[in-house]
């Protein structure tokens, strides 16, 4: 009879998942907090409304989609659903709605501490933390079934009840292992739409620039050349423009280069690099620039790491995100650059501590033409992403308006193993 009651309740939880799945995948409306708390909400009032009633006290899995809406809906999601409970268990009455009471808020304490935390993971990494996380409510709620049987005087009788607890704290568990399964499946999904959304761009751009880029390239070349023969025999005033003309016929140029490399990132001279070394002369490189603005450019390096990949591309990458993070950062400020092994890739980080991004900047970073400089063209970022992904790796910002930025450049290790 247990086991079929909870199995009911097992499908009341997974409910909102997949009708989420069915209905809300494609809508904006689907990560709204309130939707989530309303659906997980419902869920619970169903497994109160078929509870287990045994020992005194009503045997359910309302805390599953509690938990399921403080971790995927946060605080707003998960007051709603514990209103609900609240109610409800309210509404059933009892000598010991107390204990409904303490057990409810005790089961929504360190979800709702962990939420934050949890985001911080990878899908993988919070599919096993939802299986620790689910644990929390059963603890709970034997730790209050037995004060509950010290009060009541019974606790004699505690290997009568033992195996019914079990059951329904394996099936909370499973239950919301199951639920969190369904959403990661549904984020993943999101995620990979975004994925082919911003390649297909890419690619636009990409042949584009591959189309006109050397016909653009040629006539600003001869142009070019024939304002320098020219320079010599020009009058003061007339070198005065010339100057101008020819920096804007770089930076013409300098774009046009930017383009290129973006639509054909090409691998040329594959080569071992010991990559503490290369970061030692990639600092000394960008070291003018950064003294130049007042900014303290540091490094951080975990020795004896190899890579096997193209000095001058990676050289290119890294160059692009080091001027970003100092020109982001005011006189005083300062940029730091480290270097770590991690589960067979190589860390690379670019810290600063400048004028950073908000969350609507940062989520179009690497988007055509977007840039959060006066003068800038977004090419510089696109050209290091590109790369990194042609050397099988990945880059993640981080940033927090106030505070600064920090980029991580994840690569695959290869050669001499490094040391961990």
């Amino acid at each position: 009879m247990l086991v079929e009651k909870l199995l009911l309740h097992v499908l009341i939880v997974l409910a909102p998942s997949l009708i989420y799945n069915v209905f809300f995948e494609r809508r904006t409306s689907g990560t709204s907090p309130y939707v989530i708390g309303v659906m997980q909400g419902v869920a619970a009032l169903l497994c109160l409304l078929f509870p287990f009633y045994s020992y005194g006290l009503y045997w359910d899995l309302r805390y599953a989609p509690l938990v399921v809406a403080l971790l995927y809906g946060g605080p707003i999601a998960g007051g709603i659903v514990m209103g609900v409970i609240l109610f409800g268990r309210s509404w059933l009455g009892g000598d010991l709605v107390y204990l409904g009471y303490l057990t409810c808020l005790l089961a929504s304490f360190l979800p709702l501490l962990l939420y934050k935390k949890f985001w911080t993971l990878s899908s993988k990494q919070r599919k096993v933390r939802m299986i620790w996380i689910g644990m929390w409510p059963s603890v709970v709620s034997v730790t209050v079934f037995v004060i509950y049987l010290l009060m009541t005087g019974h606790v004699g009788k505690l290997q009568e009840p033992l195996l019914d607890v079990a059951v329904i704290g394996l099936l909370q568990v499973v239950s919301i292992w199951m639920a969190a399964l369904l959403h990661e499946a549904v984020i993943e999904r999101n995620l990979m739409k975004q994925e082919i959304h911003r390649a297909e761009k890419l690619n636009t751009l990409g042949e584009l620039a591959a189309s006109f880029a050397h016909e653009v390239r040629n006539p600003l070349t001869v142009v070019k050349g024939f304002l320098q023969v020219m320079k010599p025999d020009a009058t003061a005033q007339h070198q005065q423009y010339l100057n101008l003309v020819l920096s804007e016929l770089g930076r013409a140029e300098s774009i046009i280069n930017d383009y290129l490399n973006f639509a054909k990132p090409q691998m040329q001279k594959v080569e071992l690099l010991d990559l503490s070394t290369f970061l030692v002369d990639l600092t000394a490189l960008m070291q003018p620039l950064a003294l130049t603005r007042g900014i303290d450019l540091q490094h951080r390096l975990e020795p004896g790491c190899q890579l096997r990949t193209d000095r001058n591309q990676l050289q290119q990458a890294l160059v692009n995100l080091l001027k970003n993070a100092i020109e982001a950062t005011l006189a005083g400020g300062k940029v730091e650059l480290r270097l770590h092994t991690r589960e067979e890739q190589a860390c690379i980080v670019i810290m600063d501590n400048g004028k950073g991004m908000s969350k609507e900047q940062l989520s179009r970073i690497g988007t055509l033409f977007y840039t959060t400089k006066d003068k800038g063209t977004g090419l510089g970022t696109m050209v290091s992403l590109r790369i990194v992904e042609m050397m099988g790796g990945r880059m993640a910002y981080r940033s927090e308006v106030g505070f600064g930025t920090e980029v991580t450049i994840r690569l695959p290790l290869s050669g001499t193993p490094c040391n961990k």
